[in-house]
């Protein structure tokens, strides 16, 4: 395990409206507020998303398995706010569900909001960035700088 110890930064709290596609709409907010490390939790509701469910099998560099949906479903989830290649990168876990089924895993591609989708941003003062690794098959996060006493 590594680890880094931090401080909380600035904090936002975002709407995401209608329509609007929430993976987008929190980078273009990274990029304007220069949001460098942060996490966040997100609920409301969403019409439509693509998920990664997990990987098809028990391997490393895993074979992704690929969910949607498209009828509206109540969200929540959290996720993290990192650079990778210079560039905000937003991983985000959520559950999404409504009385027709329910479905979890990592959006990776869209999530547009229905109605609403409100978002709370906790920055950070951790050193750290998303750097590919090709022999697991994703980009983890790598922290710069000693650990903290």
């Amino acid at each position: 395990m590594d680890y880094r110890k931090g401080s909380i930064g600035r904090i936002f709290v975002a709407r995401v409206d209608h329509g609007e596609d929430l993976l987008k709409e929190l980078i273009a907010l990274a990029v304007k507020e220069d949001i460098k490390s942060a996490f966040f939790t997100i609920l409301g509701a969403s019409g439509k998303a693509q998920l990664v469910m997990g990987p098809k099998e028990k391997s490393v560099p895993p074979v992704a398995e690929w969910s949607s949906f498209d009828d509206v479903r109540e969200i929540v989830g959290a996720g993290n706010i990192f650079l990778e290649d210079g560039a905000p990168k937003i991983h985000l876990h959520a559950v999404a569900g409504s009385s027709r089924g329910m479905t979890m895993g990592c959006i990776r591609k869209e999530a547009e909001a229905f109605m609403v989708l409100e978002v709370f941003i906790i920055e950070t003062d951790i050193k750290a960035e998303r750097v590919v690794n090709d022999k697991i098959g994703f980009s983890p996060i790598t922290f710069h700088g000693q650990i903290s006493k």
